[in-house]
């Protein structure tokens, strides 16, 4: 009962948008300025993900697309691009997630990893469409598998360290009576 107290959830939300806007931050300190030859793993992807699947409650719609949209800003990606597929896919694993029915930990990830590589697709075929610049197709493919194979590393720590574990039936049937 106390994992669905409303107070709980707000400071997971804050703490969300806390992890994203320092993910951000990291990213963008000049650590090295040499062009590299690979991508780092879209955390915020991960982050958008895991919770959603695992809380969504802790990860509601506008916070999703505030902080997607920040990071579109601050990247000097096409707004709006990333966002709306990232949101799109979080919407799918949302709806296809059912508390009654667990799912090993294994499909789940595959179901992750058939997103990403969805986001990917569309976001570069949307990009091509409209003769924007992109990332060479291997860097495009190197983020995509970093951030499939960073996966599992991000649910271990939301769930270890933030305590952001799956829905209990008790729980999403208390938060469905709140709706």
């Amino acid at each position: 009962m106390a994992e669905v107290a409303p107070g709980k959830i707000q400071i997971m939300r804050v703490s969300f948008a806390a992890l994203a806007f320092l993910i951000i931050f990291f990213h963008l300190l000049p650590l090295d300025t040499q062009a590299r030859s690979w991508a780092p793993p879209d955390l915020i992807l991960c982050l958008a993900m895991a919770w959603s699947l695992r809380r969504p409650d802790y990860v509601p719609v506008l916070l999703l697309i505030l902080v997607l949209l920040m990071a579109d800003l601050l990247f000097h990606r096409p707004p709006g691009l990333q966002t709306l597929l990232v949101v799109l896919g979080c919407e799918f694993l949302r709806s296809r997630s059912q508390p009654q029915h667990e799912t090993t930990f294994a499909a789940e990830w595959l179901s992750v990893a058939l997103v990403i590589t969805v986001i990917t697709l569309l976001n570069r075929v949307t990009l091509s469409v409209f003769s924007i610049p992109r990332a060479p197709l291997s860097l495009s493919g190197i983020e995509m598998f970093a951030t499939i194979a960073t996966y599992p590393l991000v649910v271990l720590f939301s769930q270890t360290l933030l305590g952001v574990r799956k829905l209990t039936a008790a729980e999403a049937e208390i938060l469905e009576a709140r709706k």
